[in-house]
């Protein structure tokens, strides 16, 4: 059955304040800045020639194209909607090197000197936003503030904190924290930061286009990538020929060494809350199965909280809706809560091994780049992400190239989560299938409602929007084959095997899937079309 929803049963407006507090600001009507797709960036629409084309104007694609602009080479950024208004913008933005039981898992499952490395790399990025900011005179809220990473097991945390010492990290042991849960203990990092980072990375386009051997394209959205010497990048308008390419996408839409056996999508949930009261000093975060993160973000009306957490796979889990719920009921047991704001969800992907995937892509693509798999900690990483591939595209031989490194072998740390999450997708592509046979017919589909049928063999995404008008299209995501699952709070198809969402018309929001869902009409529709 489909799960009921309508925008007055969640709180808060449906974006992320940094969205809100950008794009109204670059347009007063919100719903027509969300409708003028062509109205602050240019399009490709000519073919073009550079040194390296980068595909993502994230965190990690403009991060990268900075960085070789700044080795003197020629970039053209590709972005499919606009500048970080997809997972960077959708982000709690917390510049940390504490991410989650990081440090113990790499010191046991890597070395100790791969564990100083990926340390080492996190503090150099924090450094680089404030150093970029303070250069290029971006006002972001950027602040230093101190991370804290708490458990109701203190031995983790003492064995954490040991092997974020043992990485070169400051870490420090401390017990009474958070003061707004119940916690044995905490490790602090101090000066980690927290920013704005939308405004940081919309700097970071102006400053690149504004010189004459770079540019960043919006609203182009890129279809194909041939691998070849020089490679091509396809877009519905026009072409870009490079030495090289830098996929930063998420999800690589170039899978040369089976990213989608070595990492999975998983979605979470953010509240944007006003207190009747103080908020907490620095940034929490309880790892987990079902995190929490806590920090604050000021702004021009105040102090926001932002509370996330209910993470899950994407495609899977129930009702989203329902998470932003269980969210809510959680903030209001700890905080006095005046009122939600925003509300906003968000998608990255998380590797068996827990490391992202920096180098180059796989076989076959000696000059095709990915930078993926940031497990959710894509700020710090993404910045990382940028110095290492600019320095081994002009030929540098950085010394975390091998821990960052795509074409990796770790089966110490990842051949069970690998065949686990195999296993998950494999069953999850017969489940759907076959439910799809059980399926209900449309006649009590309600406005906010959602379901996959069967007609004539093939299955059909329905969906009616709040007007209560009917969508349909094929069911059957263009990148794998799997079945798309309906997305109740976010009003998307999402297909719960590599991640690929899409609109209630089919439009491909997020990949790595490059094609829209087909078009479909049920043979019969007794509802209210």
């Amino acid at each position: 059955m489909g799960n009921r929803l309508s925008d007055s049963d969640l709180p808060g407006e449906p974006t992320s304040v940094w969205l809100a507090s950008t794009l109204e600001a670059e347009h007063p009507d919100t719903e027509r800045a969300r409708s003028e797709t062509a109205a602050d960036g240019e399009r490709l629409s000519a073919d073009r020639t550079v040194d390296v084309c980068v595909v993502g104007a994230g965190i990690a694609g403009l991060s990268t194209a900075v960085e070789l602009r700044d080795r003197g080479q020629s970039v053209a950024v590709l972005e499919r909607d606009r500048v970080a208004t997809g997972v960077t913008g959708k982000s709690t933005a917390k510049l940390t090197s504490q991410h989650g039981r990081i440090y113990d898992h790499l010191r046991r499952e890597f070395g100790r000197r791969q564990a100083t490395q990926y340390a080492q790399v996190q503090e150099d990025a924090i450094d680089t936003v404030e150093q970029r900011i303070d250069e290029l005179g971006i006002e972001c809220g950027f602040e230093r503030q101190p991370s804290y990473l708490y458990s109701t097991e203190p031995d983790e945390i003492r064995r954490e904190t040991d092997a974020a010492q043992a990485a070169g990290l400051e870490a420090t042991y401390v017990t009474s924290v958070p003061p707004f849960e119940r916690a044995q203990a905490a490790v602090r990092f101090n000066e980690q930061a927290w920013f704005h980072p939308r405004k940081y990375l919309l700097g970071i386009a102006d400053e690149l286009r504004n010189d004459d051997d770079a540019v960043v394209y919006e609203h182009t959205r890129v279809t194909d990538v041939n691998p070849g010497q020089p490679c091509r990048v396809h877009t519905r308008e026009a072409t870009v020929t490079a030495e090289r390419v830098v996929l930063a996408t998420g999800f690589p839409i170039l899978d040369r060494a089976g990213y989608f056996a070595r990492m999975h999508p998983k979605r979470s949930y953010v509240l944007g809350i006003r207190l009747d009261g103080d908020p907490p000093e620095g940034m929490y975060y309880r790892s987990g199965d079902n995190y929490r993160s806590v920090r604050t973000h000021r702004d021009s009306d105040g102090t926001l909280l932002l509370v996330g957490g209910e993470n899950h796979k994407t495609g899977q889990g129930g009702s989203t809706a329902d998470r932003y719920r269980r969210l809510e009921r959680w903030a209001r047991d700890r905080f006095p809560v005046a009122s939600i704001d925003y509300r906003w969800s968000t998608q990255d992907y998380k590797p068996v091994d827990k490391v992202p995937f920096v180098g180059r892509v796989g076989a076959g693509a000696e000059n095709v780049f990915v930078a993926t798999g940031f497990r959710g900690w894509g700020m710090t990483n993404g910045v990382a992400a940028g110095r290492l591939l600019a320095a081994l595209i002009v030929g540098e031989r950085p010394p975390e190239r091998d821990l960052f490194s795509p074409l990796r072998f770790t089966p110490k740390s990842s051949l069970s989560s690998t065949l686990t999450e195999n296993a998950d997708a494999a069953s999850q592509f017969a489940t759907d299938w076959a439910r799809t046979l059980l399926t209900p017919d449309l006649e009590d589909l309600a406005p906010g409602e959602g379901r996959v049928v069967r007609r004539g063999g093939k299955p059909i995404a329905c969906a009616r929007d709040d007007d209560g008008t009917l969508h349909t299209s094929s069911a059957v995501c263009p990148h794998m084959y799997c079945l798309v699952q309906w997305n109740d709070a976010e009003h998307s198809w999402d297909c719960p095997c590599h991640g690929s969402r899409f609109g209630l018309d089919g439009e491909v929001l997020e990949g790595p899937a490059t094609d829209d869902l087909p078009t479909r009409r049920p043979a019969s529709d007794r509802g209210r079309e």
